[in-house]
Parts: structure tokens; C-alpha cells; sequence
């Protein structure tokens, strides 16, 4: 290979630039197919891609047919026309599903990961793999396995939660998922672990803002992720734009070569974030210009950058001007080579046209979008068993507030345009219940997310006063603006102007100041509260939410998060009981903003409280409440010592003591009594998540082992110490059985 075709390997544009799509014909740019005849191409992000930033609309995207065809007309060209006829990596978004028009939209991962179902969420990346192969994309960047340290940053929805533990248990059965038995499968996908790394844990929840992290704590909580999914063979990983100590991520190679090559053995493709490249000349500012920052990154690790463009206008200059790493170089080829080799595109790198048809968006897979958001919902507030309501004695229901019928509030951020009636808002979800029952659901929208306009309060007051039970729905809003108009305040009716309102205060970029509810929503409720009607209260949003009034004063409160596209249905299913609620909280809900950071796995010595309240969380780590009641026994511990190396066997009863069939979350925690340097007060450790029948028991077992006891000792290695450990299980981070093991230093060491 040439030079020139080596960097060529290493850059990816923009794919939906690389064709027009007119009149139902797929044309490939000019530009594009000169940089493919320079050989000056190897990947292409996003191709299939739809939403405001790229500027592709329902009109101008493609269907999933489409879609593959234009894939297949790409890698067509990109093999006859350059000179080795190497097909290209395509690159999509599949953060909670393939952002492609047509594809199914899933829960965001903070749904997820409060349905503590591993096993849900492995089957849902099977079926996005499925979707994303069939229409061509080989890759995806996914799973996003940061800590979320300060919730206030918008990019929490797109997180698991809070906790390393349980973010690796979801890393791992991603790649399970996504990447199947074999990457060269048509229906498996290459991961991308992102962001690499401590990029939940930004300075004042700003997006990419600094890390202040000591060495033991990015080892043992934030990097935990990433060395699980490595372990389980992912392909592809992503550095975060964020720096570390001093240095930002792209060009951090104790992080990319010491421990991710070096010490786990990562045999993959490196490659930046968009933009990360040019950060470090104008952002970071430790490169004095765009070529030393091509430069330096590419001898840091990196493999390949999303977008190309510093790769693509310096790293050739570097090389004629002898500042180019050449054995760099080719090891960054070599592993761009490798990944397109294993992905089997030499011999197939053609979407499949009449499969992408039948299979994207299918009615499988809308059921299991739609378990998903019930599974994870959670419901945080039920007084005097104001939930379930029943059909025979709820009444007329009005269904109130800015999130109760806006489709694109319930999607999150990384979602393509959606065609008129497509996705379930909660209005829907219970028009639906009560078809032949027009009368039954009222809707008046109240108030926007953002803004100061109360020109609806008195439509939601005069229809909140013709109900006998009220659904609010509000919360936040990760929507772009997709040009859908506005709403009526006074009417509810939708109106297509030009003028759209962008009600956005969560995603990518868009970090707050608070967590308390945007606009005059908590003003809304506490004017229908006045009416004296029974009051639930359903969030809709991408961030947990902060508000003691509404804690106080709501019969029901239910965390729905962002539930996708078959959101409405599962909130419906919730509120009537024909799902039973499972979710338990990935992250800790604070009384107030200024209790932040509030995460559960704190040190012992953070302190209690602070003059005006206490710090602990109005809603604890692993909280959530169901329609019956669960019941822990006989917590026992197989052997009461064991060795550094050796392990035991934790068995629980857990019985259903209710009248309703559910799903508990038996949770496992550690605490290590006394240890070298300083521990957190619990760590979670095992969970397991169980079906029950009224009056069922049934006997759950963790084992408990050198995995579940090591931490990051002395010279920074893993170590058991021997010791006293209290091993707690129970239903929450806070609700649990505690008992005894000892942990003894063996005989000879």
C-alpha cells in the first residue's frame, strides 16, 4: 500500500454526504468518488444517519430498502474504483437503536439499565444488529458505559447509571448482542465502547469539561466497563473528549496503549470522537496546530477519526515532512485492515435490500421496545395505593401536561425523524385502552417545557376540573428540531408553521444548572393540585428529577425515563396494572441540586449532612416500588471464612407476599469492614431479577469470590485483603439483610 492509501484507511467522512437521493433515485457526489479514486477514503460515518444535525428529513432519507441500496451503490464504487478495491467500514448510531429512518426506536439506556434485565437488553441488541446489518452498517458506536457522577450533564439518558458494577454486566451483554458468534454474520455488528474514558464524571456536569479522578478510582469505577466488554471480545473503542490529569483522552497513552493494549490485550480498532482531533489544537491547546495534532494522536493509538478531516488534510503533509510516524502508521492501517477482515466485507460487504424491508421496524420488534420501557420504568411514589387504576373506578381520566402527546419528547437524543402516528405517546397509550370509550381521555397540553407562556392553564384547569382522575405528564425534552410546528397551549391542537419551538433541556451539549422541572410545569401541577382530584404524576425526561413538591404531593409518581416509541403503550400497561412495575433506580435521585454528587457507592468519609438537610437522596440506588410486596429470609453464607483465593455461596429467600405476580431486583452488596486505602460504604456486586406468583418463594444464589472482594491496592493492583467483609441483600441499596464473612490469609503467604 501507499502512503496514501494507508491514511486513506484511517479516514472517515460524513456518509450522508456521500450521496444525493432525488426524486427516488441514489446518486453518488463528485466529491465522493474522487476521494475514493485517490484511495482517500476507508470508512464512512453515519450513511444511513437521519436528524436535524445532518439535515436529512423523511423527504430526503431513505427508506429501509433505500437504504441498503445506497450502501451497496457506495461499497460498489468504493471497490471497482479504487486500486485495491478494499470495501468500507460503514459506521452507524445504535445507541438505543439504528438511527436510520424506519428503524426501531428503544428506550434510551437509562431505561435500560433500570430494568436490570441483562438478558431483555441482550436480545434487543440482537435485534438492532439485525437492523443495522441488513441496510449495510457494519459498526456501531455503542455501548456508552460512563459513570454518571453529576446528573446535571445531558448526556446522562444515553448512560446506564451510576454504578460500574451493573454498567459492566450491560457492556458485557451488548457485545454478546451486537457482535453474536462471529462478526462476519449478516447479522452482528462490531461494537464501539465510548467514551473512553471518565467522561460521566466532567467538571460541573459540563459535556467534555475536565476530570479531576485519582488514578485508584478511574481503575476501579470508571474504567470497569471498558474492561469488561474488552474481555468479552469487543472490536472497537472510543477515548472521550475529556482530559485526565492534564491529558485529554485522544492522546493519553498510558490509557490507549499501557492498559487497553498492554494490560487487557485489546486486539481492536481505535477510533476518535468527532471533532476530538481538532480539540486538541483549539480546546485543549496542547498542539500548536492541526497537523501536530494529527500527529500526535495517531502515535497516541488512534486508529481512525469520525469525520477525517484533521486525519485527512494533515497526516500526508506530516509525512512528506518527515513528522509522521510511519510504523504508527501502519499499525493503525494494520488494525482498520484487521477489523474490515473480520467483519467478512472482503467477501460481503452488501446490505441485503428485501431483508432490511421486512425485518426494520417489525412488529417483534416493537413488542420488545415495549417491554423494555415497562421493564423499566420505575415507580417511586404510590400513596394509599393510588396505583393501579382500575377501568370500572378511575372515571374519566385527563391526560395533562407539555410531554402527554409530543411523539419526539419520548425519544431521547440520537433519534432519526418518525412519520405522523408512529411512535405511542401516553395519550395514545390510553386513547387506545379506551377506544370505544371516546369520552374517557381528556387532553390539554398546559404548558410548554421551556418558556414562560401559562396561556394554557385554564384549557388544563377547565379540562383537569371534567375529570375524576389526572395523569400529568411532564419532565424534559432531548428533542431537535425536526420542523414539527407547535401546539395549541389553548387548544392542545397541533399547529405546522414555520416557526417550531425547540423545547430541548437535556442531550448531547445541553447541561443545567438545576434538576428541577424546566419552564412553569411544577406551577402547572400545583394549580391542578388545587382542584382536589386524584393527581399521578408521570416523568418523561432524560435526567432525574428534583422536585420535594411534587414528592410530597403526588399520589403516584412513575420515572419513565425516555421509553421510546412504544413508551405510551407501557405507561398505559403500568398504570393499569397489566404490567406490574420492575424498575429500580441505576441512579440516585437527590433531594436538592446542591446534595450533588449523591451517587450511592460514596466513601464512608463524605460526611452526613449539610446545615439545611441531610445528603442522603430523596430516592436511593436500586429503589423502586411494585404492586405487592416482597419479603427477604434466611440470609446465609455457605462458609463464614474463606481464603484470599477461595469463595463462598450467598443464599436468600425472597417470597412474594402480595396478591399481584412480579418481577424483583434481589440485590447483592459488599462492604468491606477495615481495608488498606480507603473503601466506599457498599458496592454492588450481583443482581438477579426474578418472576414471582403471589405467595411464590424462591432461593436466590450469588457467589462471592476474589472478583466480588479485590480492589486496587498497594503499586495499584488488584488485591483480596484478608479481612471482615459484611455481605448485604435486599431490594435497594439501602433495604437489605446483613451477615458475616471472613476472609483469611492462607497458610505460606
Amino acid at each position: 500500500m501507499t502512503t496514501e492509501e494507508k491514511v486513506g484507511q484511517l479516514i472517515q467522512p460524513f456518509g450522508w454526504q456521500a450521496y444525493d437521493h432525488r426524486d427516488g433515485k441514489i446518486e453518488l457526489t463528485d466529491s465522493f468518488k474522487e476521494q475514493v479514486k485517490r484511495g482517500g477514503v476507508g470508512a464512512l460515518y453515519g450513511t444511513l444517519r437521519a436528524d436535524p444535525w445532518t439535515g436529512v428529513t423523511l423527504e430526503t432519507g431513505l427508506s429501509p430498502a433505500e437504504g441498503a441500496d445506497a450502501v451497496n451503490e457506495i461499497q460498489r464504487y468504493a471497490i471497482e474504483n479504487s486500486r485495491l478495491g478494499i470495501p468500507l467500514l460503514i459506521g452507524e448510531e445504535c445507541s438505543h437503536g439504528h438511527m436510520a429512518i424506519g428503524g426501531t426506536v428503544y428506550p434510551v439506556p437509562l431505561v435500560i439499565g433500570s430494568s436490570w434485565n441483562v438478558d431483555l437488553y441482550r436480545e434487543m441488541c440482537r435485534a438492532v444488529a439485525k437492523e443495522t446489518r441488513a441496510q449495510g452498517g457494519a459498526v456501531t458506536y455503542s455501548p456508552v458505559l460512563d459513570v454518571v457522577r453529576d446528573p446535571r450533564w445531558g448526556r446522562t439518558e444515553e448512560c446506564f447509571g451510576e454504578d460500574p458494577y451493573l454498567i459492566g454486566e450491560m457492556a458485557v451483554a451488548a457485545v454478546e448482542g451486537m457482535q453474536g458468534q462471529s462478526l462476519a454474520s449478516e447479522d452482528s455488528v462490531a461494537v464501539t465502547l465510548k467514551h473512553y474514558v471518565g467522561y460521566g464524571s466532567s467538571e460541573g456536569g459540563r459535556n467534555a469539561g475536565p476530570v479531576h479522578m485519582g488514578w485508584r478510582e478511574l481503575l476501579e469505577v470508571d474504567l470497569h466497563p471498558f474492561r469488561k466488554a474488552v474481555e468479552a471480545g469487543a472490536a472497537s473503542i472510543m477515548p472521550a473528549y475529556n482530559e485526565i490529569d492534564g491529558v485529554p483522552c485522544t492522546v493519553n497513552k498510558k490509557l490507549l496503549d499501557d492498559i487497553l493494549v498492554g494490560e487487557w490485550g485489546f486486539d481492536g480498532m481505535i477510533i476518535t470522537d468527532c471533532g476530538a482531533i481538532d480539540m486538541l489544537a483549539a480546546g485543549h491547546d496542547i498542539a500548536e496546530d492541526g497537523q501536530e495534532a494529527a500527529a500526535r494522536s495517531l502515535e497516541a493509538g488512534i486508529d481512525m477519526e469520525m469525520s477525517g478531516e484533521m486525519f485527512g488534510k494533515h497526516l500526508l503533509n506530516a509525512a512528506a515532512a518527515g513528522k509522521l510516524n510511519l510504523e504508527a502508521l501502519d499499525r493503525a492501517a494494520r488494525r482498520v485492515l484487521t477489523l474490515k477482515f473480520r467483519l467478512g466485507l472482503f467477501e460481503q460487504p452488501y446490505g441485503n435490500a428485501r431483508l432490511a424491508g421486512e425485518l426494520i421496524g417489525s412488529e417483534e420488534h416493537r413488542k420488545l421496545a415495549r417491554q423494555l420501557a415497562a421493564e423499566g420504568a420505575v415507580l417511586l411514589k404510590n400513596e394509599g395505593a393510588a396505583l393501579p387504576l382500575s377501568a370500572d373506578d378511575c372515571g374519566v381520566i385527563a391526560v395533562i401536561g407539555p410531554n402527554a402527546d409530543n411523539g419526539y419528547n419520548q425519544l431521547g437524543d440520537y433519534t432519526s425523524p418518525q412519520p405522523a402516528g408512529r411512535v405511542a405517546t401516553v395519550l395514545a397509550g390510553l386513547q387506545a385502552r379506551f377506544a370505544d370509550e371516546p369520552g374517557r381521555v381528556l387532553y390539554a397540553p398546559g404548558c410548554r417545557i421551556r418558556g414562560e407562556d401559562r396561556e394554557g392553564f385554564p384549557f388544563a384547569l377547565e379540562t383537569a376540573a371534567k375529570a375524576d382522575t389526572i395523569v400529568m405528564v411532564v419532565g424534559g425534552s432531548s428533542a431537535r428540531d425536526f420542523g414539527e410546528g407547535t401546539i395549541d397551549l389553548r387548544t392542545g391542537a397541533s399547529l405546522v408553521t414555520g416557526d417550531s419551538w425547540n423545547d430541548m433541556d437535556c442531550g448531547e451539549g445541553i447541561d443545567r444548572l438545576s434538576l428541577r422541572l424546566s419552564g412553569v410545569q411544577l406551577e402547572l401541577i400545583q394549580e391542578i393540585h388545587k382542584l382536589g382530584k386524584k393527581l399521578i404524576v408521570v416523568y418523561v425526561n432524560g435526567r432525574p428529577i428534583a422536585e420535594p413538591w411534587i414528592d410530597e404531593r403526588a399520589d403516584a409518581i412513575l420515572e419513565a425515563w425516555y421509553p421510546g416509541q412504544e413508551g405510551g403503550h407501557a405507561i398505559a400497561d403500568l398504570l393499569f396494572g397489566d404490567a406490574n412495575p420492575s424498575g429500580r433506580l441505576t441512579i440516585s435521585i437527590p433531594k436538592h441540586v446542591g446534595q450533588l454528587p449523591v451517587f450511592y457507592n460514596g466513601k464512608r468519609s463524605r460526611g452526613k449532612r449539610y446545615l439545611e438537610a441531610d445528603s442522603r437522596p430523596q430516592y436511593p440506588f436500586g429503589f423502586g416500588l411494585s404492586y405487592t410486596e416482597y419479603r427477604y429470609d434466611n440470609l446465609k453464607v455457605s462458609t463464614g471464612v474463606i481464603g484470599t483465593d477461595g469463595e463462598a455461596t450467598v443464599t436468600v429467600d425472597v417470597t412474594n407476599a402480595g396478591e399481584r405476580a412480579g418481577s424483583e431486583v434481589v440485590q447483592l452488596y459488599i462492604s468491606d469492614r477495615a481495608s488498606a486505602y480507603t473503601r466506599p460504604e457498599r458496592e454492588l456486586k450481583g443482581f438477579r431479577k426474578i418472576e414471582l406468583a403471589p405467595g411464590e418463594t424462591k432461593t436466590v444464589a450469588f457467589r462471592v469470590g476474589a472478583a466480588e472482594l479485590e480492589y486496587v491496592g498497594e503499586n495499584y493492583e488488584r488485591v483480596v485483603e484478608p479481612g471482615a467483609f459484611r455481605i448485604l441483600v435486599g431490594g435497594s441499596s439501602v433495604e437489605t439483610l446483613e451477615a458475616e464473612l471472613l476472609v483469611e490469609k492462607e497458610a505460606g503467604r
